[in-house]
């Protein structure tokens, strides 16, 4: 076990929120998304109490704190530049600027434990909300 797996906890409600949203988004003809932050009493990864679907880059946008992070889990069908359908599962680490030192530590040692237990296929690194516009292209949208 990593000291990660030691260190912060997914509820088995959790878990199973995880699996249920990356098997239900596989074939999803729509964007959507889940946020997840870290409770820092008790270092449980979860999402908060609405359990919010967001289904565009601009509702996330609108939801995401100024100095705190949060791993945002994003399924978001597009077209390859080859005419081909693609669904990535990714997962966008925002990290804002203005964020302090204990929170900055606190995400950053829960990423990979993140990245593993939801099965994303790629991380990608966000500093501003605005930077959800660049998503699209970074996933490489035709």
């Amino acid at each position: 076990m990593t000291s990660e797996a030691r260190l912060y906890t997914f509820s088995q409600e959790t878990k199973d929120h995880l699996r249920k949203f990356r098997l239900g988004t596989s074939r999803a003809s729509t964007p959507q998304a889940v946020i997840y932050f870290i409770d820092k009493t008790t270092k449980e990864i979860r999402q908060d109490e609405e359990g919010t679907v967001y289904k565009n880059l601009d509702e996330i946008a609108d939801d995401l704190p100024d100095h705190s992070p949060r791993f945002i889990l994003l399924s978001y069908p597009l077209t390859l530049p080859s005419g081909r359908l693609s669904v990535p599962y990714v997962m966008l680490y925002y990290m804002p600027t203005t964020c302090n030192a204990a929170l900055r530590m606190l995400y950053a040692g829960a990423k990979e434990l993140m990245r593993n237990t939801s099965e994303v296929t790629k991380i990608i690194d966000i500093e501003d909300p605005e930077d959800l516009q660049e998503i699209p292209e970074k996933l490489g949208a035709a």
